[in-house]
């Protein structure tokens, strides 16, 4: 298998994402570079699925330590190692604590594929970003962690934190 982690961020003007959680699961793979394979992470809280594809962004590292987070918006279901190419739509800038730790960044990237026409950059609503923050407010449950956001980006600053981010680790 490929080393997904070193791919590069954004390739021919698209985000690459790789699905660590296809929509509806309810538990989450996480990549392991070592092994070059997925995982089981952890189980999200009773009652909770993810709503749309999770992933994560190759070739970037968060303020968490980890690739950023993305959420690919679209009503599909890929599986877990798929890769997508994708555009940004916005992020939700997060800040998240651990008990004993301090306040690092850990934003969320809202993407569409791009291969996907029927999605629109204006597919974020205001309930469907309520809708997203309950959801990320309940994937914390019982984890200890604490989450505060900071607020909503347009796709321009999510495309510019994306690049950056890519360029810090390389």
């Amino acid at each position: 298998m490929t080393e997904l982690d070193k791919l590069a961020a954004v390739k021919n003007g698209m985000v690459q994402v790789i699905v660590e959680a296809s929509r509806g699961m309810t538990a989450k793979c996480k990549y392991d570079p070592d092994r070059r394979l997925f995982v089981l992470g952890k189980p999200l809280p009773h009652g909770l699925a993810y709503p749309f594809d999770w992933g994560f962004i190759p070739g970037t590292r968060g303020g968490d330590g980890d690739p950023l987070d993305a959420l690919v918006l679209h009503d599909a279901a890929c599986p877990v190692g798929c890769l997508i190419e994708c555009t940004p739509i916005a992020v939700l800038e997060v800040e998240q604590k651990e008990k004993g730790d301090q306040a690092r960044r850990n934003d969320r990237f809202l993407l569409r594929p791009h291969s996907d026409k029927t999605i629109k950059n204006d597919i974020l609503t205001l309930r469907l970003k309520q809708e997203l923050e309950n959801f990320f407010r309940g994937v914390v449950l019982g984890s200890g962690k604490i989450i505060t956001f900071l607020g909503w980006k347009d796709a321009a600053v999510a495309l510019g934190s994306i690049k950056h981010s890519a360029k810090d680790l390389g």
